[in-house]
């Protein structure tokens, strides 16, 4: 009997996975014609709000953008007077496509077997089927870099448009950045930490230890590699060659200032191209950051204060400090199916004391320069592509924001999503019954 539950409960497991692994959208076609977004306000994040402008693209790419302009033969014309077009917002840190339901095991491909996996990449195991993604989507988010899991050197993030048959097709950037998750530094002092303060000082200097043993090596095969190409292949390393070319930026998860302080020592000491990430004490580092011009990733808006003594506000007003001391920053969820408010981080931020136009460009333009797609995505310029929305209010503004269309590369994306047909069918409840 005993047996035979635990087959049942394997196949519904496995049955409940594939149903929630996959949705029923088309993805867009290539364009196949020119398409004419005529007289609307562009937020262009590059130059400014152009209003009453017309955006003219073809084969994917912006080829125009101007008034009237007179529409090649064959032209889609679409007049949006009265709204907004967005470049695709950019979310810098999820975990979306490698996880569907945190507590059924066959969905989440999230982490890899191992403390030191650099040779992972996270296209590999993207799913570009997930249900999630049209309901992020639906929120302008276009782009996200999707990053593996781990404890120490997780693996490679991958830069991934979020609509696509395959994750070759939705792939920006397959190898985007490396990712590294740097040691912890404080004594926990909570009722579930089962070390004493003396063992979490030794494990924590151990990590530190094998972090700094991994790069070692890794920058002996490097010089190894230099002196002699025919060396035999070690794929965790080589995947590391990159790293000390500065061609492949380093990503250093650091919450808090001690963290922030060893990993910009760190990244100094090896010549990386490095972003600190996380970031949840930056405001007492401030001046580091900014002399040493270290970027930041900045770990959710909407959160709690990182410390009990903190200010109630302190997540809100980081980005408005970062900005203010001159630190590049972007903002990003770290989550999966919670991308979808990632306008809304930034929008929190405006509110305490953001500007309008940097809150924006947290989400489009900084994060692609901090890839090094600044040429292809982030804002609205002519030979960029054509990545884009178009609202119908304030793509910050949780209530009147209303993306009303996508395009990824030109092609028209499908807005629908799981939570539409939900409410769809509810309202036909409620319609009933009133009747």
């Amino acid at each position: 009997m005993t047996k035979r539950i635990l087959n049942l409960v394997a196949l519904l497991a496995l049955v409940l996975s594939g149903a929630a692994s996959a949705h029923d959208y088309v993805p867009g076609a290539p364009q196949s014609q020119p398409i004419l977004l005529k007289g609307g306000d562009l937020y262009t994040v590059a130059a400014g709000v152009l209003p009453h402008t017309d955006l003219l693209f073809e084969n994917g790419r912006i080829t125009q953008i101007g008034p009237d302009i007179i529409p090649p033969e064959n032209t889609n014309v679409i007049d949006i007077s009265g709204k907004r077009v967005y470049p695709g917002l950019i979310d810098m840190a999820t975990t979306l496509g490698l996880i569907e339901i945190g507590e059924v095991r066959a969905t989440n491909d999230q982490t890899e077997q191992g403390r030191v996996t650099p040779e992972v990449t996270a296209a590999t195991a993207y799913n570009p089927d997930s249900e999630l993604l049209p309901t992020v989507r639906s929120n302008g988010i276009t782009t996200v870099l999707v990053y593996p899991g781990g404890s120490l050197i997780q693996g490679r993030s991958s830069l991934m448009n979020l609509d696509g048959w395959t994750r070759e097709d939705a792939a920006e950037k397959p190898v985007a950045a490396l990712h590294v998750t740097w040691p912890r530094t404080r004594i926990v002092t909570a009722w579930w930490m089962q070390q004493s303060p003396e063992e979490q000082k030794k494990e924590n200097a151990k990590n530190r230890d094998e972090l700094s043993k991994a790069f070692e090596d890794a920058h002996a095969y490097y010089i190894a590699k230099k002196a002699d190409p025919s060396i035999p292949v070690d794929l965790r390393w080589e995947a590391m060659l990159p790293v000390f070319d500065r061609e492949l930026p380093v990503i250093i998860y650091a919450n808090d200032y001690r963290q922030i302080e060893q990993a910009i020592a760190f990244g100094r000491k090896w010549n990386l191209r490095f972003i600190i990430a996380g970031a949840t004490e930056a405001f007492r580092a401030l001046d580091l950051l900014k002399e040493h011009n270290v970027p930041v990733i900045v770990r959710r808006v909407l959160d709690l204060p990182p410390g009990q003594d903190d200010p109630y506000d302190a997540a809100f007003t980081l980005p408005h400090l970062l900005h203010e001391a001159g630190v590049p920053f972007a903002i990003a969820t770290y989550s999966s199916w919670a991308s979808r408010n990632l306008p809304f981080h930034a929008g929190m931020a405006v509110a305490f004391g953001l500007s309008k136009e940097e809150g924006l460009r947290s989400i489009t333009l900084t994060p692609a320069e901090m890839l090094g797609v600044d040429g292809e995505i982030g804002s609205l310029e002519v030979g960029k592509k054509a990545t884009l929305v178009v609202a119908a209010g304030d793509i910050l503004d949780m209530m009147s924001h209303r993306v009303e269309m996508m395009f990824i590369e030109g092609k028209s994306v499908d807005l629908n999503d799981r939570h539409k047909e939900l409410y769809e069918k509810y309202q036909r409840k409620h319609w009933s019954e009133d009747k």
